[in-house]
């Protein structure tokens, strides 16, 4: 089914593909969903929304008049990320901002309607574009948490989180474009997170109050609701190694040329020319802040995949690129 919403058609194709990941989140606290090809699964779609659920979870996508996508890529330890950010304005992406355990009843929009009478509590992690929730069926568990409801779940007096953990129940995390839902248990303190679905909450980084990453390049006013991370040419939708996939390569950069930040493109197709053009780093001024550095890094790594024979590349990535491990890397890598 396609629309006369050319962004939800391309989402809705995006979704359709095993190897991409979403997630919906803010810096500090995120829902991932992701899948194995193969998995059973349901999938709708109509005008205003669609969404794909299976046994460990699902993602819920709707659509909205302001929706803008921006695509940007980073570098990480090993080689680069990229993802599409699906932003709103500010405002119109704000959410309640609550800031202590709330009660806030059925969950009705839940993705599937066998949790529908399931009640949501909103954990109050104080995030600006996400509500964080639970979603609780037992009785018992939903009355010992109305009990504790009104305090903050990181309060030394608050034994919320310790029944929380012992319940395992569903995470919904809310925003105006969509939600993410987690079925599988919460990993024990130190533990791995399952493959597929699962959540990551980080009071630490939920202390700075940002709305994302400062290495991911968004304008100013604007909001990331949800992510997506199209199909990696190095690495699959849960992050094991493979060989490099131009097709892969190609289909995201054809991305970001439409939907990423002009100048940065812009600047990313300057240095390539460069490069393959066998002009040394020494012929070129390149702009020094963190947007640039990172999509040098990033242009440069690309490169040695694509073009390891390029004369000047070696030069290049020498001048800019010498995987300093003291290099600030979003603190959330691997977290998506």
């Amino acid at each position: 089914m396609t629309t006369a919403d050319p962004l939800m058609d391309l989402l809705a194709s995006q979704l359709a593909d095993a190897e991409a990941g979403w997630s919906v989140g803010s810096f500090g606290a995120i829902a991932e969903f992701t899948r194995e090809p193969g998995e059973d699964l349901d999938m709708e779609r109509s005008r205003e929304r669609i969404s794909i659920v299976t046994e460990k979870g699902g993602i819920r996508i709707v659509s909205h008049p302001d929706l803008h996508l921006i695509a940007s890529e980073s570098p990480t330890t090993e080689s680069w990320s990229h993802r599409v950010a699906l932003c709103l304005p500010q405002q119109a992406g704000a959410m309640s901002g609550r800031k202590v355990l709330t009660d806030i009843g059925p969950d009705r929009e839940a993705l599937r309607s066998r949790d529908r009478s399931g009640i949501l509590f909103d954990l109050g992690l104080g995030t600006s574009q996400i509500d964080a929730c639970i979603r609780v069926g037992d009785a018992d568990v939903v009355a010992a948490l109305r009990s504790r409801a009104g305090q903050s779940v990181f309060a030394a007096e608050s034994d919320a989180m310790p029944i929380i953990l012992a319940a395992n129940p569903h995470r919904v995390f809310v925003s105006k474009l969509g939600r993410a839902e987690v079925f599988q248990p919460i990993p024990t303190p130190g533990g791995k997170s399952p493959d597929g679905p699962h959540t990551h909450v980080l009071p630490k980084l939920l202390a700075h109050g940002r709305t994302h990453a400062a290495t991911e390049p968004l304008p100013d006013g604007w909001i990331p609701c949800a992510h997506l991370y199209p199909a990696h040419p190095l690495r699959d939708q849960l992050g094991r190694k493979r060989v490099f996939r131009p097709d892969r390569h190609a289909a995201f950069q054809a991305m970001l040329e439409r939907y990423g930040v002009p100048e940065l493109t812009a600047f990313k197709r300057n240095v390539v020319a460069a490069v393959t053009a066998g002009e040394g780093p020494a012929t070129a001024t390149l702009p020094s802040d963190r947007a640039a550095r990172a999509t040098v890094r990033v242009a440069l790594r690309q490169l040695a995949e694509l073009e390891r024979r390029a004369p000047a590349l070696a030069a290049w990535l020498a001048a800019y690129d010498r995987r300093d491990p003291t290099d600030a890397d979003d603190p959330m890598e691997g977290l998506h």
